[in-house]
This record gives C-alpha cells, sequence and structure tokens, in this order.
C-alpha cells in the first residue's frame, strides 16, 4: 500500500526495490550502503523514493500482523499446540543524545532508549514497544498483551522481576489473564493474611505471611475505581503508564492503589 495515488513502477522492479530496502533496515547497514555494495542496478535515490512512499509505520505493522497471524494460521495444535502463552522482557539500545526518547538507564549504566518484546512461546514476536529507560516496565507488559494487534489471546503473560508488581497482578486478574513473574527476591516475599485471628486454618503457610491483613472493607469501597481503570485500560482511553502514575508514592496513598495492594499506610493508618 502506498502514499501516492498512482503507480506507473513495474511490479516486479518494485518488488525488487521493497526487499532491498526491507534488507537494508533490517540488517541495519542502511541505503546508501546496499546500493553502493549490491549489483542490483538500483540507485540510491530510487530506493529512498521507495523507503518514503511505501514504508512507513502502518504499513510495517499491518505486514507484521498479517505475517504473525499467518503463522499461528499455518500451525498444526496437535504439535504446537494453541498460542496462549507470552513472555516480555526489555533490551536497552544505545541511542544519540539528540534523539528525545534518550535517558539513563541506572541498571545498565549508560544512554539509550528501551525496547520492550512480546514474544509468543514458539518463539514469534507479537509486540515491540519504543520506551524511555525510566518508562515502567509494568505499564508495557500490561499495554502489550492488551495492544499487539494478532489473533494470539494471552492467557498466560511471563516476565521477570522489573515487568511485575502487585498491581500488575491485580490489574491482569482483572483484565482475565494470569500474570507469572520470574521473581528474584521470591524467597523474601510475604503473603497478607486474609482475616485475623485464623492462622490455624492454614497452617503450613505460616513462615511466608506476614503481620498485614487484607482490607475487605476498603476493597469493597474502591471497586467500582478499580474497574474503572480497568475499563479504561481495555478500551484504550487511557494508557497503562498514565493509570500507574496516578498511584503516587507519597503520603497518603491513593485509597485505589491501597485497595489493589492491601498495604495501609503507615503514617496514615490511624486515619483511615
Amino acid at each position: 500500500m502506498s502514499v501516492a495515488t498512482r503507480e506507473v513502477t513495474p511490479k516486479a522492479v518494485l518488488r525488487r526495490r521493497l526487499l532491498l530496502v526491507l534488507f537494508a533496515l533490517g540488517t541495519n547497514m542502511g541505503i546508501k550502503r546496499v546500493t553502493v555494495t549490491g549489483k542490483h542496478g538500483e540507485s540510491e535515490a530510487a530506493l529512498r523514493r521507495v523507503r518514503h512512499l511505501f514504508v512507513n509505520r502502518a504499513n510495517m505493522r499491518s505486514a507484521l500482523v498479517r505475517l504473525v497471524n499467518s503463522t499461528f494460521t499455518a500451525r498444526d495444535e496437535q504439535w504446537w499446540g494453541a498460542g496462549t502463552a507470552c513472555a516480555s522482557d526489555s533490551k536497552k539500545l544505545g541511542s544519540r543524545s539528540s534523539n528525545f526518547m534518550t535517558e539513563w538507564h541506572q541498571r545498565y549504566r549508560g544512554p539509550g532508549v528501551m525496547i520492550y518484546w512480546h514474544v509468543e512461546r514458539k518463539s514469534v514476536c507479537v509486540d515491540s514497544q519504543l520506551k524511555s529507560c525510566s518508562a515502567s516496565e509494568v505499564a508495557a507488559m500490561i499495554e502489550g498483551v492488551l495492544r499487539h494487534c494478532t489473533e494470539m489471546v494471552v492467557d498466560r503473560q511471563y516476565t521477570d522481576t522489573h515487568g511485575a508488581s502487585i498491581v500488575g497482578f491485580a490489574f491482569a486478574h482483572m483484565l482475565g489473564f494470569n500474570l507469572l513473574p520470574r521473581l528474584k527476591n521470591v524467597g523474601s516475599a510475604r503473603l497478607y493474611r486474609p482475616a485475623t485471628r485464623e492462622d490455624e486454618s492454614w497452617p503450613q503457610l505460616g513462615p511466608v505471611l506476614s503481620k498485614k491483613t487484607i482490607d475487605w472493607k476498603l476493597i469493597r469501597q474502591q471497586y467500582d475505581q478499580i474497574v474503572k481503570y480497568t475499563t479504561a485500560l481495555r478500551l484504550g482511553t487511557a494508557e497503562a503508564e498514565q493509570v500507574l502514575r496516578r498511584f503516587t508514592r507519597g503520603c497518603p496513598k491513593h485509597p485505589t492503589y491501597r485497595a489493589m495492594t492491601g498495604e495501609p499506610c503507615p503514617r496514615c493508618s490511624g486515619r483511615t
């Protein structure tokens, strides 16, 4: 699909030029290098014109979605299984300081941008996002599950420690998929007590239970707000990054945030 009103280039020539442009972009060689090293007879101006008219974000995304959906259609579920599990992670790429999204990455120590990938369990990439280094990986995880644009229905989402949080677990439950992170500090994790003075009902969970108890009253009070934020995510009227930013880390904490995490505010618990 082209942005031009008509096409006069023969299909065979256009196909060859498109393949050269995609090869230049996919290998990061660049159009100029492909022009001077190949023996295809195409000029740099011709390839750049094809790049300008045909290769844009909408066309590339549409082509990738069609490729992924065709891959799922061609699979035999008896051998491959149904594509319902997905894993996501980020990769930091270096970028020039003139790029508006370039930031200093605290973990990898250097300026750059972050690419967040969603990969189906049989190694098919269903979504990729360009993010700044300070962007929330939990938000990117939620956006990828909801906006991947393919025919895949994600019911299990695997992440690392940075792609999961208590709020992420809450939204995953409300959105209908299981968040299954590989927690680095799983040995120190503690569970909230469902009720007070009922520890004898679950004696084997005693070592992993904290002294905090789930505030069911607060959850009932904030349930409509939780549904509101979840609906905004599902319908796309708000991005996950914007929703998560509403839950500030200051005190007093957002009541909906407290309802989703079950964590009382230590300085305000006596006034709530």
